[in-house]
C-alpha cells in the first residue's frame, strides 16, 4: 500500500522554483531548493510526532464506561496508524535527501529521463517520471495489487 503523502504546513507556503532560461536541470541551486523543501517537510512531520506523543500522554484516561474507553482507544489507534504512515514517509524523505547528496536526484529510476521540477515540487520523493508512474499504476491495476 503506498504511503499517503500529506502536504505539511511548510510546503503549503513555499515559493515555486523558477529556472532561468537555459538553466541546467538539477544544478546546485535546484538541489538546494529541493533539499530545503524536504527538510521543511521532515521538520513538520517530526513536530507532528511530538504533538502525538504529548497528546497520548496527556489525554490517556481510564474511562469507566466501556463505550468511552473504546472511543478513546479507536482514536488513539487511528492516530498511531497515521504516525506509522508518516514514519514510512520520513524514511522516504531521508532516502531522497541521500539521493540529493549523491547527486542522483530528479531523474526517473525506470527510464532515466528528467522527472521535472513541477512534479518534484508536488511530490518531492517521486522516483518515476509521469509516464513510468502511469504505466506502473496500470500494471498494478491489471495484477490486482
Amino acid at each position: 500500500m503506498p504511503v499517503a503523502e500529506k502536504k505539511p504546513e511548510a510546503t503549503k507556503s513555499f515559493t515555486p522554483y523558477e529556472p532561468a532560461p537555459g538553466e541546467e536541470y538539477m544544478n546546485d541551486k535546484q538541489l538546494a531548493h529541493f533539499r530545503q523543501l524536504l527538510l521543511d517537510w521532515k521538520q513538520d512531520l517530526m513536530e507532528e510526532v511530538d504533538r502525538t506523543v504529548r497528546h497520548l500522554q496527556e489525554d490517556a484516561n481510564n474511562y469507566a464506561d466501556p463505550a468511552d474507553r473504546a472511543t478513546q482507544e479507536e482514536g488513539f489507534s487511528l492516530e498511531l496508524r497515521t504516525r506509522d504512515r508518516e514514519r514510512k514517509l520520513l524514511k522516504k524523505i531521508n532516502e531522497t535527501i541521500e539521493k540529493i547528496d549523491e547527486d542522483d536526484y530528479g531523474f526517473c529510476e525506470a527510464c532515466g529521463v528528467e522527472i521535472g521540477i513541477r512534479r518534484l515540487e508536488a511530490r518531492p520523493t517521486a522516483t518515476l517520471c509521469v509516464d513510468c508512474k502511469t504505466l506502473a499504476e496500470l500494471k498494478e491495476k491489471q495484477l490486482g495489487g
